[in-house]
Parts: C-alpha cells; sequence; structure tokens
C-alpha cells in the first residue's frame, strides 16, 4: 500500500531566501462539486523526494509555450520555460479534489484526478473532512495524488493542504477521529499561558504529524488579534487580544511548523479581529484606523515574515478606514501590494482565503475575482466557486493583455521557489 515518504525538516532561512530567488527571478523574466469513491487508486512510490520534471507536452498540447524568453542555468527558470501558459496559469489555484474532477466526493486518487491534473494541473489542492475516510485511505490518497501530479500535466508536485488549527473548532485531521494524534485546547487557551514554547508545542507537534500523514502546507496560525470580543467568527481561535503576545505564539508556532517539515501559511491578513460580520456568509467590515491596524493587527504578520513563514492568507476584510477603496483586502491593491508586500516587505506566497465565500461571491464572478485578485498582487487563488470559469477568465485575461504573462511568470516563480526549498517537488 501507498503512503508518502517522509521530508527532511527545512530551515526558515531558506524560505527567506526563497522569496529573494523568486523575485530576483522574476525580475530576469521582465470548491465545486466534491471525487466519487469508485475511482480506482493510483499506483507508484508517493516519493516525496522527485526532482522538479518539465512537462513533455509541446506547444501544441495545451497552448504556446512560455514567453520564448532563455531560461538560463537557473532551474526554476528553466522549468518555467518548459511551461504552457496554461500550465503557469493552473499553478496559481489551490482547489478541493472535488472541484478538480466534477465528482461528488473524493477519497481515492485515480482516473478522474489523472484526468483533472492533465487538464487543469493545479499549484494546490485542499482536503477536508468529508476527504478522511481511515488513516491508510488518507496517506494513499495524499501520495496518489501527488504520484499523479508529478507524472502528468505540468509534472509538479502540488501543494497538499488543510486547515489544521488545533483546538475543537479547526483541526480536520485531530478532529476526524481517525489518527492517534494529540488534541491541543482552543489558541485562546494556550495564549493564556503566556508561554510561548506552547505555541512551540502546538506547531512541532502539528506540523510533525500532518508531514508523517503527507501533507505539506497547513493553513495556520491564526495571526488575528482579538480586538473585538463580539467577534464569534475568531474567537478562541486567536492567541489573545495583545498583539506582542499573539506575535510571539504565531512566531514561535511558525518556527516549529517550519522545523516539523510542514509550510504554515498565517491568516487572515490584515486581521479578523475586530469584524463583527462572517466573511463565509457576506461583507466583513473592520471599523479600525490605520494607526490601529499598522500598530496592533499587523503586529503579529511581522513576526511571522521575521520568522520566515513562506505563505501567508489575504482575508475578505474590508478597511474602510484604511483602504477605503471598498474593497476586500483580497481584492485590494493597497492591502496587498501596498501592505503587504511594500510596508512588511513581504516576499513570499500570496495565498487569498477561500473564494467561494459569500464576501466574494456575493458581488463577483468568479472570473472577474479572479482576475481581480492577481492584479491586486496576490500569487495563489484559493478555492474559486467554479474552478473552470476562474482559470479560464485568467487565460483570458493573460491573452487580452489585461494580465501580461510577466505577471503570471512573476507569481509562478514565487510558487515553485517555495516548493522547492522545501522540498515538496
Amino acid at each position: 500500500m501507498e503512503t508518502a515518504a517522509k521530508r527532511t525538516p527545512f530551515s526558515r532561512r531558506g524560505f527567506i531566501a526563497a522569496g529573494v530567488l523568486a523575485a530576483a527571478a522574476a525580475s530576469l523574466e521582465g470548491c465545486a462539486r466534491p471525487e466519487a469513491t469508485g475511482d480506482a487508486p493510483a499506483q507508484g512510490p508517493g516519493s516525496d523526494s522527485l526532482p522538479l520534471r518539465p512537462s513533455s507536452q509541446g506547444a501544441g498540447a495545451d497552448g504556446p509555450q512560455g514567453n520564448g524568453s532563455p531560461a538560463g542555468n537557473d532551474p526554476l527558470e528553466q522549468l518555467l520555460a518548459s511551461m504552457t501558459l496554461k500550465q503557469k496559469v493552473a499553478q496559481l489555484f489551490i482547489v478541493t479534489p472535488e472541484a478538480l474532477t466534477g465528482a461528488s466526493r473524493a477519497t481515492v486518487a485515480g482516473e478522474l484526478t489523472e484526468k483533472g491534473l492533465k487538464r487543469i494541473p493545479v499549484g494546490g489542492i485542499c482536503y477536508f473532512g468529508q476527504n478522511l475516510e481511515s488513516a491508510q485511505q488518507v496517506r494513499e490518497l495524499l501520495a496518489g495524488t501527488r504520484e499523479l501530479a508529478t507524472s502528468t500535466g505540468a509534472r509538479i508536485a502540488p501543494f497538499l493542504s488543510v486547515d489544521e488549527e488545533g483546538g475543537p473548532l479547526v483541526a480536520r485531521v485531530a478532529n476526524s477521529g481517525l489518527f492517534d494524534v494529540p488534541a491541543f485546547p482552543n489558541m485562546a487557551e494556550i495564549g493564556a499561558t503566556r508561554d510561548a514554547a506552547r505555541a512551540a508545542e502546538v506547531g512541532a507537534t502539528i506540523g510533525g504529524y500532518l508531514q508523517d500523514i503527507g501533507f505539506n502546507l497547513d493553513f495556520a496560525p491564526s495571526a488575528d488579534v482579538l480586538t473585538n470580543p463580539e467577534n464569534t467568527v475568531i474567537g478562541p481561535r486567536a492567541f489573545g487580544s495583545d498583539p506582542e503576545l499573539v506575535a510571539d505564539m504565531v512566531s514561535a508556532e511558525v518556527e516549529a511548523m517550519l522545523d516539523a517539515g510542514t509550510l504554515p501559511c498565517v491568516k487572515h491578513f490584515p486581521g479578523h479581529g475586530d469584524t463583527p460580520g462572517d466573511s463565509h456568509t457576506g461583507a466583513a467590515v473592520s471599523s479600525r484606523t490605520r494607526d490601529q491596524i499598522t500598530s496592533c493587527e499587523l503586529e503579529p504578520f511581522r513576526a511571522a515574515i521575521s520568522a520566515g513563514c513562506p505563505l501567508v492568507m489575504v482575508g475578505h476584510i474590508e478597511t474602510p478606514a484604511f483602504a477605503a477603496d471598498g474593497l476586500p483586502a483580497s481584492l485590494s491593491p493597497t492591502m496587498i501590494t501596498g501592505v503587504l508586500r511594500g510596508e512588511l516587505g513581504f516576499t513570499g506566497v500570496i495565498v487569498s482565503d477561500s473564494f467561494s465565500m459569500g464576501a466574494i461571491t456575493q458581488r463577483f464572478s468568479a472570473a472577474d475575482a479572479a482576475v481581480r485578485f492577481f492584479l491586486a498582487g496576490g500569487d495563489m487563488l484559493l478555492l474559486p466557486e467554479n474552478l473552470e470559469e476562474a482559470y479560464q477568465g485568467v487565460l483570458d485575461a493573460v491573452y487580452a493583455g489585461t494580465l501580461s504573462e510577466d505577471d503570471i511568470d512573476e507569481r509562478v516563480l514565487r510558487v515553485l521557489a517555495a516548493k522547492q526549498e522545501a522540498g515538496i517537488v
């Protein structure tokens, strides 16, 4: 039976270097329907030490090859030059296995997964409770998906991601009852100890068991500061209401998770702790001023970036007293490019919160939202409402010149650099 091979833990410095590498390379270049359980499992070793492999598909397979510029000796540039535009755009999406295959429920990786990856070789897949049936089944699902991704389409290993914050509210693996792993209390209880070593224990433990099972990306920890006690969306998921305390806890968890071999992704930039609304169902608006957000909400994100966190998730949070553009942060050039990239100096991968949430779907089509996200400076779009429409919308934007292929290349290089440094590919 297939199991995922263990990866060697990677250094925090490496992720900072990866961001620099991606930025330098870029400058040189200028949840639909959930997979039927009848899908036969893929056969293969499921090794996590497979090298970066260029696609064997030529231009006639799915469109023109890149921009035709010389790749030089850099392996990432060589890989990028070997990819078609369609393959590059696909790398910028993280989707459910159901959205990839069009089936009702995904518990194995087989023919439908292979067809989906060949057609749209996405950069990552996110798993939920309905995908988890048994410990062995989950290991085979992840190992099989990785093997298929590295043998078809763009031939690039995907992010295999999950929401595993710890606590009774958001822990898909620990709360499934399928694995003999430690269960943690809410992060509010961890924060109340004011002992960063407890947060490090959370990161080391969760990062360790996710890595052992075969996941490589965790959408955690929450870097939100609970400034509004009436906020029930985040509530006890946050470490606390003191920005310095939250910053200490977040940086400790990030460092420990990286050392354990799993990529952390801090969330929900620029901070979800004040919003009375729930972005799952509609608009989430923060009433905080620019000075308040800068000195409080952003502090844990600064700490996470300093700790080497390779990914940051941007939430659907409107800041009328800060950006004042009427847009959720996930679509705001001010918040993504101006603040996260510019003011905070983040060079890693910027991921959106789920684009199947009401804060997005009630105002924008899948295609429009996707194009807006990339124009704002985002790198990877999480869970579009309709993968086909979002994917085609981005391609159409490139064909029309709204997005340039250099824009796409810059984002793909960041994604590939993070994967390479983490040993995912």
